[in-house]
């Protein structure tokens, strides 16, 4: 078999954050969609030429577009509507004056097309894409559009698409557009191998192409190369972008909290910061993923969320407290699983009963709590390890892992903290920094990326106002998804800006990076 799989062993790499260097951000202007809850603004684009941002309303089903001549004004410009091909847009990117929008079809389960259009929002093509197409990208030098197929099943199980990689090439413009689909049917028959070197397959009716589940894309510089993240199975999948061929599958292994000397806090019943190394395991199930060179290498940056399966046929998540713990591995079982400690913590299921007997032999968690860089082949060169919970307990005590929709103290430490959700990558005074979006509790941090094994913390910068109501637009932003770097040169105000956008406050927001 011409598919290469790789393990990460779990003698993971980490460099602690270092001091404060002073790259930050500096809120220059917000649109508000006025809609709190509603997924109004979510992935972001921009065209450098018009000034103006794209931004996804899922709400709507359309592309709101703002204008950013004026940062400190965000202006609705118009809104793109793709209500008539299909039922949901999902994502945007922009190159070349067109833009790229990923719309899922009439249910989850049918095929999405990929639409083209101009800044102006005048259709100029459209392609069939996989089962639910989650997030669309131009190849740098853009000559593809890369449409990622996440292939979910519906509640049943019933009906569970491939998930795939749609690789549009347009080098000869649109009217003579090729399509292919790389897909994961070579891997068919070695789900058992596959979960051997750690790459997660799961449900026991689904084929290795049926359950995995493509949810982010990141290419190379030299537009040769794509990484797409398979959230839900753990791993990344390595794809030729000319060939349309996925060549290598490799896992991302797990995190060992207390075998690393690392803390995080288990329990949202405890009424305390309560950082600890308990003897958890973090499956990183990263969310979005981008990619950059360094030394002429390239490297993956993933923002690790974590995400569960729950169906109504199948649920891989269940709380410590209410399972078995083997009393071999856990000879404290009681005491571990108190609320207060870890009985509030959701375990993978599939991956904490390694032999099958109906208990815990390990417990395996959703998501890193951090951000991670890795090779090209799947070494892990960096882990931000606890940084995000130490600094947030730091920085903001009383509102530590609140969520996204109110202001509860610890409100998510069972539940993935944090979760680091997006991220972006720029280059600003010849550093390379990486942007990454906590999803509930809000707010960017940002690393000096540049040396791939020793990133530097710069700042943690949160546009919140705990004192409102979240539903108002006094709260500020609430869980950042999608953002978006400009470089200086491309900038309305000639500086570089951070592009956020916010799902669950249906904001948009525009910062400065300053240094």
């Amino acid at each position: 078999m011409r598919h290469l799989l790789l393990t990460v062993v779990l003698g993971l790499i980490l460099m602690p954050a270092q001091a404060l260097a002073g790259t930050t951000l500096e809120l220059a202007g917000t649109y508000a969609s006025g809609l709190f809850d509603e997924s109004a603004a979510e992935i972001v684009a921009f065209d450098p030429e018009t000034k103006r941002a794209f931004v996804v309303n899922a709400h709507e089903g359309s592309v709101d577009v703002i204008d950013l001549a004026d940062i400190a004004n965000p202006a609705l410009v118009t809104t793109i509507a793709f209500m008539d091909y299909g039922d949901g847009v999902n994502s945007v990117s922009f190159c070349n004056g067109m833009l790229a929008v990923a719309v899922q079809g009439a249910s989850k389960q049918d095929n999405g097309r990929v639409v083209v259009c101009d800044a102006d929002g005048n259709a100029l093509a459209d392609f069939e894409a996989g089962a639910l197409p989650d997030m669309v990208a131009f190849t740098p030098d853009g000559n593809y559009i890369l449409c990622a197929n996440e292939g979910e099943p519906n509640g049943e199980y019933s009906i569970d698409p491939e998930g795939s990689v749609t690789i549009i090439d347009i080098s000869g413009g649109l009217d003579a557009a090729t399509v292919a689909v790389a897909d994961f049917t070579a891997f068919n028959g070695q789900e058992a191998v596959l979960n051997e070197q750690g790459v997660r397959i799961s449900h026991p009716g689904s084929s290795a192409a049926q359950d995995i589940e493509p949810e982010y894309i990141a290419v190379a510089p030299d537009s040769k190369t794509a990484f797409v993240a398979l959230q839900e199975n753990n791993a990344i999948a390595v794809v030729d972008v000319a060939s349309a061929t996925v060549t290598n599958i490799f896992s991302l292994g797990l995190k060992d909290w207390a075998g690393l000397g690392l803390t995080l806090d288990a329990s949202n019943k405890d009424d305390a910061i309560n950082m600890q190394s308990w003897p958890v395991l973090g499956c990183y199930m990263p969310d979005a993923i981008a990619a950059y060179e360094a030394g002429g290498t390239v490297y993956v940056v993933t923002a690790n969320e974590g995400d569960s399966r729950e169906y109504d046929t199948y649920v891989d998540e269940e709380r410590v407290k209410d399972a078995v713990l083997d009393p071999e591995a856990f000879p404290n079982a009681a005491e571990l699983q108190d609320e207060a400690a870890l009985g509030r913590i959701k375990f993978i299921t599939d991956l904490s009963d390694t032999d099958g007997d109906g208990d815990l032999d390990r417990i395996v968690g959703f998501g890193g709590r951090s951000f991670s860089i890795y090779s090209a082949d799947g070494e892990q060169v960096f882990d931000s390890g606890d940084d995000f919970e130490t600094i947030i307990a730091e920085r903001y005590p009383e509102f530590f892992n609140t969520t996204d929709d109110e202001s509860a103290f610890d409100d998510r430490s069972d539940d993935k903290g944090p979760e680091p959700e997006g991220v972006a990558l720029g280059v600003v005074g010849g550093k390379t920094y990486a942007f990454i979006g906590l999803e509930r509790m809000g707010g960017v941090m940002i690393y000096d990326i540049t040396d791939p094994s020793a990133p530097v913390f710069q700042d943690y910068v949160l546009n919140r106002n705990f004192a409102a109501d979240p539903a108002t637009p006094e709260a500020g932003d609430l869980a950042p998804e999608g953002m978006y770097f400009v470089s200086a040169d491309q900038s309305p105000s000639g500086t570089p800006l951070l592009i956020t956008g916010c799902e669950m406050s249906g904001t948009t927001t525009v910062y400065e990076i300053v240094q």
